[in-house]
């Protein structure tokens, strides 16, 4: 469980597909959710920070400056954490977990 005030992966990845789409439907469609789901973390994100992102068209979801702020750091987020990912998978040894290994006492 997340503390409070703190912004999950999900909503990370949820904002920056709503961005990148422009609208909740297709955003939900890349996602593979449905849009209830969606628009309650893109709600629960902007709560978290205190500010809307987005201003609702009834032709889709257009990014306010905070949105468009916001976007720059969470691709950065997502890059980062894509970055981490292959570095662990080329850099740990294959089968090997290292967590409880007692092998060098």
């Amino acid at each position: 469980m997340l503390p409070s005030g703190a912004v999950s992966l999900t909503q990370i990845e949820y904002f920056v597909a709503v961005a990148e789409a422009g609208q909740l439907t297709r955003a939900a469609a890349r996602l593979h959710v449905s849009q209830p789901p969606l628009t309650r973390q893109i709600k629960s994100l902007e709560e978290e920070l205190g500010t809307p992102l987005f201003r609702r068209t009834r032709l889709g979801m257009v990014l306010l400056p905070a949105g468009d702020t916001f976007l720059t750091h969470a691709r950065r987020v997502l890059l980062e954490l894509a970055e981490a990912k292959r570095a662990i998978r080329t850099s740990a040894p294959r089968g090997r977990s290292g967590c409880g290994d007692d092998s060098s006492e």
